[in-house]
């Protein structure tokens, strides 16, 4: 089995079998996001306990693409502080503006280097990202308060 097969059953493993999908009651911030371009919609609830992200939950439609990154991303990030978090979506926005170029570090991104191919395609790159852009304004909007 090639990389591609390879990181293409794992997208659509989480596209199966999302973690963390179904929104919890109790959330430090909500947010909504759509991509306009295609439809997706993801709403992302994000827990902090102080510095550290306690939880995310979210449901959404949308392509295999983007449920599947938004699985990834609530199992990636829960635990971490915030600030690390913050720098892993870096890391991941990076991989996909790398236009096919990049492999992504698996030690900071895991399962995300599966998105690697898609970042060769301009209009899934957004697919891939609506999680990971929800994740990013929660996050902000938690720090000033709003």
């Amino acid at each position: 089995m090639d990389l591609d097969s390879l990181y293409q059953e794992v997208i659509l493993d989480h596209y199966k079998n999302p973690l963390h999908k179904g929104l919890v009651p109790e959330y430090t911030k909500q947010v909504h996001h759509v991509n306009p371009s295609c439809g997706d919609e993801i709403t992302l609830n994000l827990t902090l306990d102080g510095d550290t992200v306690s939880n995310i939950s979210w449901d959404g439609v949308g392509c295999s693409i983007s449920q599947a990154s938004v699985s990834i991303l609530s199992d990636l990030l829960i635990g971490k502080d915030y600030h690390q978090a913050l720098g892993v979506v870096e890391t991941f926005q990076e991989l996909m503006a790398s236009k096919g170029k990049g492999q992504g570090d698996e030690d900071i991104l895991e399962d995300a280097v599966a998105f690697a191919g898609v970042s060769k395609f301009p209009a899934r790159i957004k697919c891939a990202l609506l999680g990971w852009m929800a994740f990013k304004d929660a996050v902000s909007q938690a720090e000033h308060g709003k």
